[in-house]
């Protein structure tokens, strides 16, 4: 089990909790400024997100860690899931009246 845990304490996986939480937060902040703050819609968000990004990535990092041929496939899928992250980051902070491009809102 603490081969488990391990893959937590990465700065990658660390830098995608990062992301996750501030997702999180930003999107809590502006549901409720805009007064359509859900539970279900929470429940569905962290769902979609934890389960996808950090436990997703987590399995993909055992695989590197067990057949290190496929040691690029792991840093392809977190940049991948760094950039998807970013963009939803950015997609929130566009929703506060931060100047964003336009391509992040769709």
């Amino acid at each position: 089990m603490p081969e488990f845990t391990a893959l937590f304490a990465t700065s990658q996986m660390q830098i995608i909790v990062w992301l996750v939480l501030a997702d999180v937060v930003l999107g809590i902040v502006s549901a409720l400024v805009r007064k359509d703050f859900s539970f279900r819609k929470l429940g569905n968000f962290m769902h979609g997100h934890m389960l996808g990004y950090v436990f997703g990535f987590a399995v993909v990092e055992l695989v590197g860690q067990a057949l290190p041929t496929f040691s690029l496939l792991v840093q392809v899928v977190f940049y991948l899931v760094v950039i998807v992250l970013a963009v939803s980051v950015l997609r929130n902070l566009g929703r506060f009246g931060l100047p964003v491009p336009a391509f992040f809102n769709r």
